[in-house]
């Protein structure tokens, strides 16, 4: 039983073990805070785009070298989480987001202040480096704080964040530099994470289960707010909690988590969808305005019904998942707790959340091949943005699924699992787009998301044989684990 601290629980028969101490509200602002600093990790990548050709004038370097410093991003954005992700689950996820957003600030004032192309390449992997993990920590603080009956709402809250910056990120990206300069998109990004890490400093408590519970053990004092009494559930009175802490090995910790067969067969499914995500953002520009003869602002608003979509899906995914969750659990005679949690070891939770994925992936495969061939046959531009819009709106259902699946079978190392998802998708992805042009020109647009269409029926094989498989490779796994 974790340790009262300054709680007020019923005696000891009829006491209950509460998963987490924090009361809703604070459950909010926490999730709101470490969603803040997710979307910085994805809309660092596309709020820089739209300037690409104006730091090419003003460094006097080729389109091309500003380009490899786009591909710089992303190899270290690719490697970064895992290391982060691990060091969260180690040393704290507080630690974590001072350090990551610390450095993201310092870098983002050196780019803004560059003038030359040697510091923007090597700015912008500082940047990748402290930025891109902050999501997958961000699912490590969901998994502390929420019981899987209600984690689907959380983790929806997070994949807004995320799903939002890609249709945001190029329109800001367009219009700061259009109206005051390519600087100032950083000088954007200075002020926003640095409030961001104003607030993380001064609200956000440690969540770590490995250091504190689930709230009521007094952490270390490195890792308390500075804000007497706010959001604490110990007294002064309780020893101080000594996590057992190690050095971070992400390496050894990611092989570990794919080797595992069911973790395995659930990435790469994820890892083919996201192949399908990227290169649709990839090529919607430059499809649109090939096609329908659009100008650089106009290309920008084509991606708004793609991340409206999205956004549309984080409201209806929370639902969706709490609802199949519990349903899940009371036809097998299982009750589900919102205060005190589940055993997620010995319950089939790849049942519980992959049964309400099948629709969605459905409607991705017919929407992205459907919008292929809207766009080879010229179609009317609004019959390609509906698709856009149903696509975006689908494969983020499927995300939100998935990324809530994941946590669940890996809840007691979340931060980690999402940093070596993060490192097979973001692999599949570079392969993807560096094959991308060369596939639409030799077989045209019809057939290149005809292929696309066929990642998403494969993915779905893989969900399939998770949803059969996942739950006795899971548990043989944890046995041998235990038994070592």
């Amino acid at each position: 039983m974790w340790k009262s601290g300054s709680l007020s629980l019923p005696p000891a028969e009829t006491q209950i073990e509460r998963y987490s101490v924090f009361t809703g509200a604070e459950k909010w602002c926490i999730v709101a805070m470490v969603s803040c600093a997710a979307w910085f990790s994805t809309v660092s990548s596309f709020i820089y785009y739209p300037a690409i050709q104006l730091l090419s004038e003003s460094l006097g370097v080729s389109v091309g070298r500003v380009n490899l410093t786009v591909t710089a991003y992303m190899a270290v954005a690719t490697v970064a989480p895992t290391l982060l992700g691990d060091t969260a689950d180690v040393l704290g996820r507080r630690l974590a987001y001072v350090v990551s957003l610390g450095l993201y600030v310092v870098a983002s004032v050196g780019i803004a202040l560059s003038h030359s192309y040697a510091a923007l390449l090597g700015l912008r992997a500082l940047q990748a480096l402290a930025i891109s993990g902050t999501f997958s920590v961000a699912y490590g603080v969901v998994t502390d704080i929420a019981t899987p009956a209600e984690r689907g709402s959380f983790v929806s809250a997070v994949a807004f964040a995320i799903t939002i910056a890609p249709s945001l990120g190029p329109i800001l990206g367009g219009v700061l530099s259009y109206a005051a300069g390519w600087p100032w998109i950083f000088w954007f990004l200075v002020i926003a994470s640095g409030l961001c890490l104003a607030a993380m400093v001064l609200f956000l408590p440690e969540t770590c289960i490995h250091i504190v519970g689930n709230g009521s053990i007094r952490p270390p004092k490195l890792l308390r707010l500075p804000v007497p009494r706010l959001m604490r559930h110990w007294c002064d009175t309780d020893i101080v909690q000594v996590p057992k802490w190690r050095i971070p090995n992400p390496l050894s910790r990611s092989i570990t988590i794919l080797s595992r067969r069911d973790n395995a067969c659930v990435i790469l499914a994820c890892g083919l969808l996201y192949v399908v995500y990227v290169c649709i953002t990839a090529s919607l520009s430059l499809l649109f305005i090939d096609m329908y003869a659009l100008n650089q602002w106009q290309a920008g608003l084509i991606y708004l019904p793609f991340g409206v979509g999205g956004t549309v899906s984080t409201f209806i995914s929370a639902r969706l998942l709490d609802r199949a969750y519990r349903a899940a659990r009371t036809e097998r005679g299982l009750q589900t707790d919102k205060v005190a949690g589940d055993d997620l070891d010995a319950f089939d939770v790849e049942k519980a959340r992959l049964r309400v994925i099948w629709i969605p992936m459905l409607l991705t495969t017919c929407s992205v091949v459907a919008f292929g061939w809207a766009l080879d046959r010229r179609a009317h531009i609004a019959v390609p943005l509906i698709l856009q819009f149903v696509a975006g709106l689908c494969m983020q259902l499927d995300f939100s699924i998935y990324n809530t699946l994941l946590v669940d079978k890996n809840h007691r190392t979340p931060a980690a699992a999402q940093a070596s998802s993060n490192l097979v998708r973001c692999t599949l992805a570079a392969i993807a787009v560096s094959f991308l042009q060369n596939l639409l020109d030799a077989t045209g647009t019809g057939w290149t998301f005809t292929l696309m269409g066929g990642l998403c029926l494969v993915a779905v094989g893989f969900f399939v044989v998770d949803y059969h498989l996942g739950t006795v490779w899971r548990q043989r796994s944890l046995e041998l684990s235990c038994r070592h």
